[in-house]
Formats: structure tokens, sequence, C-alpha cells
């Protein structure tokens, strides 16, 4: 009996030696397959990073070799608007913040005839009405159209293009009723303070805890019919606060609260229904503060879709749908949401929504800027044919598609469909 332990204690022992040996020799023979294959996700992440950093260079020099020239008005048109502390800082104030963007950019130059485009920094939005707080734009046509007669007889540039290489910034609600030319947009989005999304993030992390699933709080009237006998966001507000008001894990809210971008960085999803027209400062505060917009505004409109991938970190429910909203989450958060929450929180999308001044590259100004070089080669065909025509109107440079204001229709059938802030490249819808 013990022979035969003794064999068995041997043959186990040679085969384990056995199998050592082969496994090693195994490895000798191909030392650097190993290493691939132990390394490739590395290799390749290192070779998409490499990759991204030269399409980032390219645009950069762009964006770098186009000129900016700044028109230095009388301060009528600007300056003298900032007796009001608002003006810096509420949601229509990126009409500020790209001048004083432009102004201490190396994109700015002091030679007009250099210049690729031509800034004329009329403030419009900064009139507060005493009534409601709102700003009152009943002076904006009026302000727009004497600073273009002041520029064309102060410089020859204006009549050189005919204004199709000057550019506006229309950061109102209704930003294309109020401008007078025909013009080309770019799309960009509210002003929020990126100090306060800032100072939010360092005390709770965009990847913190979040144990509020849905999140709202603003303006939800039981009975929105207002005296134009229009409803206040298509009712869209009020089936919400109907349906989820009793559900636990909505957290509903019709009153203000000063600290409410604490609540943002505490929620999984934002709810971003429209109001009296489609867009929403809450939108870009989602996602600066990374929780999952859900878009609830048929045919809104969104900024920088080449640097924010919006289908990608959000979600869009149509008007019609809202009495599924709680299922259409619900399924999100156990099927998607990790991948989501992943691309929204990437700290690039973040800051393409913010005005930061100085410019950062890939903050908000930077991406218009990119924006207005793609279309250099426009306005120069344009400039070298002499033969652009600037229409003057109301409503004009109306898309169809946007979102529109809810009630304006009744006011006048040409009003501008309006969702975000506008920034008006003036002249560039040419006319052969």
């Amino acid at each position: 009996m013990l022979e035969t332990k003794r064999v068995v204690q041997l043959r186990s022992r040679g085969f384990y030696v056995r199998m050592r040996l082969l496994h090693g020799t195994r490895s000798s023979r191909n030392p650097e397959k190993g290493f691939c294959y132990r390394y490739f996700k590395w290799i390749l992440w290192v070779v998409h990073f490499l990759l991204f950093l030269l399409l980032l260079s390219h645009y950069s020099q762009v964006v770098q070799g186009m000129k900016v020239y700044v028109y230095e008005l009388p301060s009528k048109y600007n300056s003298d608007w900032l007796s009001n502390e608002r003006c810096s800082s509420h949601l229509f104030a990126s009409e500020l913040a790209i001048h004083r963007g432009l102004m201490r950019s190396d994109v700015r130059t002091l030679d007009p005839w250099e210049a690729d485009f031509f800034f004329v920094p009329v403030y419009v939005s900064c009139n507060f009405s005493t009534v409601n707080g709102f700003p009152a734009i009943g002076h904006a046509r009026s302000l727009i159209a004497s600073a273009i007669e002041h520029v064309s007889a102060q410089l020859p540039f204006w009549n050189r293009s005919l204004g199709a290489d000057h550019v506006f910034v229309a950061s109102h609600d209704f930003g294309s009723c109020f401008h007078t030319l025909d013009v080309e947009h770019v799309v960009i989005p509210p002003y929020i303070p990126p100090e306060t999304v800032r100072a939010t993030l360092e005390k709770s992390p965009a990847a913190g805890p979040r144990d509020i699933f849905a999140f709202f709080r603003g303006k939800m009237e039981v009975h929105p019919k207002n005296v134009s006998g229009r409803f206040y966001s298509k009712k869209v507000r009020t089936k919400i606060w109907l349906k989820y008001g009793g559900n636990r894990r909505f957290y509903l809210r019709r009153h203000r609260f000063a600290g409410y971008q604490s609540e943002i960085v505490r929620s999984t999803f934002c709810l971003c229904p429209l109001g009296w027209a489609p867009w929403s400062p809450r939108l870009v505060e989602s996602v600066a503060l990374g929780c999952v917009p859900v878009i609830i505004a048929d045919g809104i409109q969104l900024p920088f879709p080449s640097a924010v991938p919006w289908a990608e970190i959000s979600l869009t429910v149509a008007e019609n749908d809202v009495d599924n909203l709680g299922k259409i989450l619900e399924h999100v958060a156990t099927t998607n949401l990790t991948s989501i929450q992943r691309n929204l929180w990437d700290p690039s999308v973040r800051e393409a929504l913010l005005f930061n001044v100085p410019i950062l590259e890939g903050d908000a100004t930077w991406q218009v800027l990119d924006a207005l070089s793609r279309k250099l080669d426009s306005v120069d065909g344009c400039i070298m044919r002499m033969g652009c025509r600037v229409g003057v109107g109301v409503g004009v440079g109306v898309r169809s598609g946007w979102g529109e204001p809810n009630g304006l229709r009744a006011r006048m059938d040409d009003v501008a469909r309006s969702d975000w802030s506008l920034l008006r490249l003036v002249g560039t819808k040419l006319y052969m």
C-alpha cells in the first residue's frame, strides 16, 4: 500500500512538472504575442488619444488663424447698460461674455484690414422691465439699426460686404424678431455663470452619489391658461405635475430656490420641458452638473452638435409621451444609464456650453469662433462677388422646424421661431 501511494505521488509530481515546462516552452516561442495581448487596449487608447489631439490641434489652428475686429461703439450701445449688475450674470448675458472674451483673445485684431469678421457689440437684453424683472426688448430694433448706421458711416467695411462679414449677438428668446437684417445663424446656449457651476462641483463632484431619481424645479401651473387664451408650456408641465406630483421618485417643486444647483447635482434625471419657448437654461445646468437632461420640447434645435453629442448624453421625450415618462426613465435606468452618464461626465462636454473670460479652448465662445471659421469661404465669396444683398424686414432669418415660442403666433404670423439664443451672422444668406 505504501509503495502504491508513492508511485501516485511521483506520477502526480511528474505531471505537474511537465505542464509547467510545456507552458514555459509556449511562452518562450512567441514572447511578443503575450505582450501585445496584454497591452492591446492601452495601445489602442493611446492611438485614439493621439488622433484626437491631432484633430484638436487642427481646429485650434483654424480658429487661431482667424481674425476678428471688434468695433469701438459709443457707450450707449453697450457699457451704459452695465449699471445693472444683472446684465453680466443673467441667462441672456452671452452677448456680454462673448464681447469680453473677444477683447482679451488672440483672435482679436486692431487692424480692420486684416479681419475676417467684424463684431458689433450691441447689448439688447440688459433693459430689465420694472414690472416683471424680465428683459424688455422694445428698444432693440432701433438700437441695432442705429449701430449699423454708425459703423457704416465710420469705416468702409460694412459697405464693402453689405454686412456679410459682420457679427451680432441676439441672446434673447425673440432674437430673430428684433434683428432688422436677413441673417445666417449659429445657435448658442444661454449663459450660466461658470464660477457657480465650478463651485457646486467642488462641493459635490459630478460622479458623486445621486439620491434623486427625477428632478424638476420651476413653473408648473395647475390652470395654465393665460389672458391671451394660450396655454403655458402647451400644458406639458401641468401634465407632469398632475401625473407625477405624488410619485416619490419624482422630486418636483414649483417655487424658486437660490441653491437649486445643489439639487441638480444630486439628481439622476433632470426634466427639461418647454416653457413659453422650447429652450431652457436648466438644460445647460443639467449637462454641466452631470444630470441626464430629459428634453421635452418638440422641434428644439440644440447648440454646438459637433462638440456636444446630444444623442449620447440626453434623452428626448415627445410632448405627447409625457404620460409614459415614468416608464421611459425606468427603462433607461435599467439598461444604458451607465453609458449615458459616462459620456455626459466628459469635462469637454461641460466646457463646450460655458462662456469663459478669457476664452478657454473648447468653451462656448471658442465653439462660436469655430463655427464662424467654417463660414469663411462663403463670406469671402460674397465679398469677392460684390453681389450680396441683405434683406430688411420683420421676422427675418426664420428657419422652419425651430421651436416656436408658445403663444406668439396669434401676435404675428412671421414671428421668428426661437429656441436657444442666436448668434447672428449678418448677410450670409446670399442672393445672386
